[in-house]
């Protein structure tokens, strides 16, 4: 098996969760306007701006994807673990960067 294969497998998978991950957040954002169309709260507002984030880290990630930086971490420049890119696929940083970020 040459070494793109092997790479690329991930690769689709990343982008599949990736896909998830905007096809939620992207349907949670239309019901949100469609509630908020009842009531303007301040609550409903900070979720829309918190998925809205979301969604441009989401994209941030496949733009990754494509230049060939997805997986690592954009601080320490280490390989993000695959078990932290299955929780949270458009991550960019691992568990000690975000720690020191936050």
């Amino acid at each position: 098996m040459s070494l793109d294969v092997t790479r690329a497998e991930p690769l689709h998978d990343a982008r599949q969760r990736l896909e998830h991950s905007r096809t939620s957040r992207l349907a949670q954002l239309q019901a949100l306007d469609e509630t908020r169309q009842a009531t303007e709260d301040h609550l409903l507002a900070g979720q829309k701006t918190a998925m809205e984030r979301v969604l441009k880290e989401i994209e941030e990630a496949f733009a990754r994807i494509e230049d060939g930086t997805y997986g690592t971490c954009l601080a320490c420049g280490k390989p993000l673990p695959a078990e932290r890119l299955e929780i949270l696929p458009y991550t960019r940083y691992c568990v000690a960067c975000q720690r020191r970020s936050a």
